[in-house]
């Protein structure tokens, strides 16, 4: 039965929500100041989110209440009527890239019905994810990178060296590069911004990219999660609980056992509505244009239950209401 709200309508409601972050954040990009491209963000998503008819609580957020004064993990959003939702979002997504200009910056949001979405702490995640079209569990955390990028070659019949994967430049990750250019396939790596990332592997003939490797938020593996399951796609995550700190948190949350291997059923189950629009020109979409008489955003919003992906490139004449 289809839960009540979550239709199409209130999708294409979300694509507002994510304009208004992304145009906001556009108009500090490349000014070098993460902080306030990231509070514009957030005070133009609240305030659009505020007008939807929805009952929605943050799980995934800009941080805990005492770290985040608005859009908090627990906060209440929406207009209070209409179904009650869980809301992951992000209102810039890739920080650092939109203060230096550079691609597959963000501004995300997904939302489903109450207890659908996983309320993961702040802390690493392990990822792996792909694209639609492949037989269930064809990847898996828990094998090598190597066997990961045979087994996709091979449901792609295509040889190894035609296979791209998508990793964050990051130190931590100077082991799973070398394992993946052994292994023949290419590498792109990426600064920051692993929900674009993960998203990239739905559109592998647009993007070049196959498969996601390696860690990043947890927070933002919920996000990737709920895109990736509008389209199809497969993903792992496993979250890094290295310190007392980290799992006393993480059971406060809920998180019972501090070694499962979420699947992305778990991450994100039930009825998925899923928006982004582009920051910064990236992959997939591209970044807001500000013309003489017009702004310019593209968007894509994604729905799992009809499997729809909607790209949205929208010329706003009114441009006072941002």
């Amino acid at each position: 039965m289809q839960t009540p709200g979550l239709t199409r309508e209130l999708s294409l409601e979300l694509a507002r929500v994510t304009e208004r972050a992304a145009v906001a954040a556009a108009r500090l990009r490349g000014r070098g100041d993460e902080k306030a491209a990231d509070q514009v963000a957030v005070d133009a998503m609240r305030a659009e989110l505020n007008r939807l008819p929805i009952s929605g609580t943050v799980v995934i957020g800009e941080g805990e209440r005492d770290e985040a004064p608005m859009l908090y993990i627990g906060e209440q959003v929406g207009a209070g009527s209409g179904p009650a939702v869980d809301i992951a979002l992000d209102p810039l997504e890739g920080t650092t890239v939109c203060a230096k200009n550079q691609p597959n910056s963000l501004a995300v949001i997904a939302i489903a019905s109450k207890g659908s979405l996983l309320n993961a702490p702040d802390v690493y995640m392990e990822k792996i994810a792909i694209g639609p079209g492949y037989p269930e569990g064809l990847v898996d955390l828990d094998a090598s990178p190597a066997d990961n990028i045979y087994a996709l070659a091979n449901a792609k019949n295509v040889p190894v060296n035609e296979i791209t994967a998508c990793i964050l430049d990051r130190p931590r990750h100077a082991g799973l590069i070398d394992a993946v250019r052994e292994s023949g396939a290419a590498i792109r790596l990426i600064g920051d911004g692993d929900v674009a990332g993960v998203i990239d592997t739905t559109d592998p003939e647009d993007t070049s990219i196959d498969i996601y490797l390696g860690i990043g938020g947890a927070p933002e593996g919920v996000l990737a999660a709920a895109a990736l399951r509008c389209v199809g796609g497969q993903m792992q995550g496993r979250l890094i609980l290295d310190t007392d700190g980290k799992r006393e948190r993480a059971e406060r949350m809920g998180i019972s056992d501090p070694g499962k291997t979420y699947s992305i059923m778990d991450m994100a189950s039930g009825d998925v509505l899923f928006a982004a629009t582009g920051v910064t020109d990236g992959n997939m979409l591209a970044g807001v244009r500000f013309a003489r008489n017009f702004i310019q955003t593209e968007t894509i919003v994604m729905r799992s239950r009809s499997k729809t992906i909607r790209e949205i490139t929208a010329r706003h004449l009114d441009m006072e209401k941002f």
